[in-house]
């Protein structure tokens, strides 16, 4: 996440100084670009893994500040929220076995991770997106205590001017609104950098671009989020909206997110890149700065653009340009922020190798992909792979328009074996990597589809925090027998059941959200024809902003249709018999209150509310099936066996 000694109010004074140093940065860079002060002939890579913690449930585990108590290793640090965890691998040297070395340096601090985290009752976990995280886990109390997170969050509320809002459409829709940036936690990836020299930039770069989509399609493991089917890496579309500052109300400005793909090709040099984020993105951080770039330069130095780095690090383009200094020499890096984390260690390093093969291989056949590719369709082929995986179709390089996995099977992968044998890299280890991406691109089963078919084979069987909490055990499982995903069996219910933490549940996890509701004015006759359609016996009643007014049972009507000699012209209206104002939860109540309160109240159903809207609804149907792993369980000996009753509509 960058920088942490970073300002959380700023002066407007402050701001404009800050900006000045900002151009000062840029000044410095492009002096030091054209005195070739860059190191050049040098390739290196590099790698930043990012981690979920979870507990025995599956669940995140806001653990950080526990775990870093306990660490030892200053590559070890924190991430945005208390359950997310990263590290940074030392950088090397492109060529030989430099890959079998960034795969065993991975192994040994995940292994690092996972003995720490277990020291604490967690486990650590690989996945672009959490399965079993829910909307309540990101609020700003699972924030890590950061001054860089609280300022940074304080910055996009403030140009947001409120709640974020996100609208992410797949096999099925979500629609939500947050305060936060939190929801950015639910991204985790595996990051790779490659070195090139100032000169090179603008090609490997452009090349990047044209890459990240079948990269992206061949690499997908974020197919769910808070139970719902999304993209295939919907990871790509949470990271825009969650920092995302525009108003809907601009719409007719061309504004970009702050987390983009990017404009147009690059001509000449890697400051098209810095000015056109500075000019379209203000400042939103600050921090004390005592250098003086241009004086550095004159005295013979380099200067660490600490300004420029700050900005740069707010700004999140999917292929970022990055500098830094080795051994006191400057370099550019182009970091590829595209790939999800996971599912193994293994699958990661494949996919990092088929990017760099492929950066490596087209660099040495194009050189210059404009002539062949519009922008807008390299930009076009990278949202067709987060949403569709391997079922993409692009178009290429060749102008032809090809299905994802034709276009990797038969082409890109013997483009990226060739860049990789003209890189010197050692050959077993370029079969063995680009083995695995063909073996999981002939399957068809990248990370996201295990996910997909597991839940898809389990749809009859348990409850949805039971499916997800089981796919979230076995992921674990299986990434520490360390075989690629393209070889793991589905996922089973038995894999995540834990009774002895069952009672640790709450209402969202049990909870039905395809609700079938009523207004107010509409008509009794109308809500038994709805209860008879839908086998339903409990309808809610709302207003036209999804606020929560009322209820209606099914027992209730039978009452009242027994009970009433004639029918009123128009109908009798739902508010005549509805229960007012009925008793409700929030989604985060834990199951066990949720249970005493039906017993107290001897009711058959609870409505679910969130910040006064309508959200879901549990029911004495949804406790037979937790029964037996609820009731049974965890309330032996604390609770006597009850009869939950239906509401007769009484409170």
């Amino acid at each position: 996440m960058g920088q942490h000694d970073v300002k959380r109010k700023v002066d407007p004074s402050v701001l404009r100084e800050f900006t000045n140093h900002l151009m000062q940065d840029v000044r410095a860079l492009e002096l030091m670009l054209h005195e070739d002060m860059f190191e050049s002939g040098m390739r290196r890579i590099g790698a930043e893994q990012e981690l979920f913690m979870i507990d025995e449930r599956g669940e995140p585990a806001p653990i950080i500040e526990e775990v870093l108590e306990r660490n030892t290793d200053e590559r070890i640090v924190t991430e945005l929220t208390k359950f997310n965890i990263e590290f940074n691998m030392d950088p090397l040297e492109y060529g030989g076995e430099c890959f079998r070395q960034m795969e065993q340096s991975t192994e040994t601090l995940v292994e690092k991770v996972r003995t720490l985290t277990q020291e604490v009752g967690g486990e650590p976990i690989m996945t672009g997106i959490l399965p079993t995280a829910h909307l309540s886990d990101f609020a700003l109390d699972y924030m890590t205590p950061r001054p860089r997170y609280y300022a940074l969050n304080d910055a996009l509320s403030r140009l947001r001017g409120g709640p974020g809002q996100y609208q992410i459409r797949g096999i099925d829709e979500l629609f939500l609104k947050h305060d936060s940036i939190m929801l950015e936690g639910c991204n985790t990836s595996f990051q790779t950098h490659f070195q090139v020299s100032p000169e090179e930039f603008p090609h490997y770069y452009n090349i990047a671009q044209v890459v990240a989509a079948p990269c992206l399609a061949a690499a997908t493991n974020s197919p769910l989020l808070f139970g719902k089917r999304l993209w295939r890496e919907t990871r790509i579309a949470l990271f825009q909206q969650a920092v995302d500052t525009r108003s809907s109300n601009l719409y007719l400005r061309e504004m970009r997110p702050r987390v983009h793909f990017g404009t147009d090709w690059v001509d000449e040099s890697v400051l098209e890149i810095f000015k056109e984020d500075i000019s379209r993105f203000r400042v939103l951080l600050t921090t004390e700065l005592d250098e003086y770039p241009l004086d550095v330069l004159e005295q013979g130095g380099v200067p660490n653009l600490m300004a420029l780095q700050l900005h740069n690090g707010t700004v999140y383009r999917w292929n970022r340009a990055c500098y830094g200094i080795t051994n006191g020499k400057p370099h550019l890096r182009i970091e590829n922020r595209v790939l999800p984390s996971g599912p193994t260690v293994v699958d990661e390093i494949a996919n990092a190798v088929f990017w760099y093969g492929l950066v490596a291989g087209l660099s040495n056949e194009y050189q210059d992909v404009s002539e062949h590719m519009d922008f807008d369709e390299a930009r076009h082929n990278f949202i067709a792979a987060a949403r569709n995986g391997l079922a993409s179709q692009f178009v290429w390089l060749d102008d032809t328009k090809r299905p994802a996995h034709e276009l990797i099977l038969d082409t890109l992968l013997p483009r990226a074996e060739a860049g990789l044998r003209t890189s010197d890299i050692d050959s077993s280890d370029i079969d063995r990597y680009l083995g695995v991406i063909q073996k999981r691109v002939e399957s068809q089963q990248t990370g996201s589809q295990w996910q997909l078919d597991s839940l898809a084979r389990m749809k009859e069987v348990g409850s949805r925090a039971e499916r997800l909490g089981a796919i979230t055990r076995a992921m674990v499982e299986r990434q520490k027998e360390g075989r690629p995903v393209h070889e793991w069996p589905l996922a089973t219910l038995e894999e995540g059941y834990t009774p002895s933490a069952m009672q640790d549940t709450n209402v969202e996890d049990y909870m039905t959200t395809e609700l079938f509701t009523v207004h107010e004015e509409e008509s009794i006759e109308f809500v038994a024809r709805l209860m008879d359609w839908q086998r339903i016996r409990h309808v809610l009643v709302e207003d036209e902003q999804h606020r929560l007014v009322g209820l209606i049972s099914h027992r209730t009507l039978l009452r009242h249709m027994a009970e009433r000699n004639e029918t009123p012209e128009g109908g009798v209206p739902v508010r005549d018999i509805m229960v007012e104002d009925p008793i409700s939860v929030s989604p985060e109540r834990p199951t066990l209150e949720a249970v005493q309160m039906m017993r107290e109240h001897q009711i058959g159903a609870l409505p679910v509310v969130r910040e006064d809207r309508l959200v879901g609804i549990i029911t004495e149907r949804d406790f037979i099936q937790i029964a037996g792993n609820l009731l049974d369980d965890t309330l032996s000996g604390e609770l006597e066996p009850v009869e939950v009753k239906e509401d007769e509509g009484e409170e």
